[in-house]
């Protein structure tokens, strides 16, 4: 009896402390990626998974190119009538992102100002934040969606700040002529087969480390494609650019092409031969030369310090000359009064030359020492 009695004494216990363990849990966000609410939006469904292809099954090869994390969606509400659908996905870096949210932007999307950058269109808004790519679908727009969903841009995670960098590659694309959400950002094979390209994908050799710019631009002829690959070191480009050269009797239309640094630069579509080499004349790689130095003074750069370093010093010397003049006069005058004529002041070593001119005839000089 006393057994089963301590037995449920135990059970209540346990009981007692998981209650009391939930009841002083906060509520956790459905995902590390989307908040639980935001904007007057609470969540009703939410799905997490690390597989790209929940994400897209289509284009999981491209999302894994861009270097996918993990994959948060979910559903919200709002005053039990209106509906948010929110696709959110989480890249290793900012690079990723940025390149996910090129490879899904459509031409004809507006620019939106939500997060780093965002695009819209009719009720889809499209944006990223950090290393984080988000698809926001409205059951119906209002005049406050963009305010919505720039508070859900803040609550995102950032990424580290080793990964927060974006790529450089896209400044080289010129501005003029250029047709707007025609950039494209790529990393892989996938992506640059989806896209289109002015040359096949084993020819870019994404293995080296190459990264793919692309833009269209308006031609007098039509649009061109404007293709610009970073390599790691131009000799790599170097030799990029030769086995493309060898095999452009194959390519289906002309391509324009030259290397400036370990960027490779190629025009093809339609356009003229004089647009063609207008285009690759406005890509031209500049180098950025970093000089690891201060742009302060310090201490000891600082005239006005040395200054008054030199000061301290010459009143530090000044002070051990009168100590040590004081401590040799007081020895001196101790001495002389302990053996007086007997270590200073001894009457051989004080004699001096005496001339004697004020007298008739001159008398013999004792030197010291015995000398004449």
């Amino acid at each position: 009896m006393t057994k089963i009695s301590c037995l449920i004494c135990s059970l209540l216990v346990a009981f007692s402390l998981a209650f009391s363990s939930e009841r002083s849990t906060p509520a956790q966000p459905v995902s590390a990626v989307l908040p639980t609410q935001f904007g007057g939006w609470q969540t009703q469904g939410a799905q997490k998974s690390a597989n790209p292809a929940t994400a897209d099954a289509a284009n999981a090869l491209v999302l894994r190119e861009y270097g996918f994390h993990d994959f948060a969606g979910a559903t919200y509400t709002r005053n039990g009538t209106e509906k948010l659908t929110i696709r959110a996905i989480r890249f290793a870096d900012a690079s990723g992102a940025y390149g996910a949210f090129t490879f899904y932007r459509t031409r004809p999307m507006l620019e939106e100002k939500i997060g780093d950058r965002a695009g819209s269109l009719n009720n889809r808004v499209l944006f990223y934040r950090g290393n984080v790519l988000v698809n926001a679908v409205f059951q119906q727009l209002t005049a406050m969606s963009a305010a919505e969903l720039r508070e859900l841009a803040t609550d995102l995670p950032l990424p580290a700040e080793n990964a927060a960098s974006l790529p450089g590659l896209p400044a080289y694309l010129p501005q003029q002529s250029n047709i707007a959400n025609s950039a494209k950002y790529i990393l892989g094979p996938e992506a640059l087969q989806i896209v289109g390209a002015p040359i096949p994908a084993q020819l870019v050799n994404f293995g080296s480390g190459a990264e793919v710019m692309l833009g269209g631009y308006q031609s007098s002829r039509g649009e061109a494609t404007l293709m610009v690959i970073s390599y790691p070191t131009p000799q790599i480009a170097a030799q990029a650019l030769r086995q493309i050269d060898a095999q452009s009797s194959s390519f289906l239309s002309p391509v324009y092409d030259k290397r400036t640094g370990p960027l490779l630069v190629l025009v093809a579509g339609s356009v003229s031969q004089d647009e063609a080499k207008s285009l690759l004349a406005s890509v031209n790689y500049q180098a950025n030369v970093t000089w690891n130095e201060n742009t302060y003074f310090s201490k000891k750069d600082n005239i006005g310090n040395l200054i008054v370093n030199v000061i301290i010093l010459c009143a530090i010397i000044g002070g051990l000359a009168v100590v040590a003049g004081l401590a040799f006069g007081s020895f001196r005058i101790l001495v002389k009064r302990l053996w007086p004529g007997r270590v200073f002041d001894r009457p051989e070593d004080v004699e001096f030359i005496s001339l004697h001119l004020g007298e008739g005839s001159p008398k013999h000089v004792h030197r010291p020492n015995g000398h004449w």
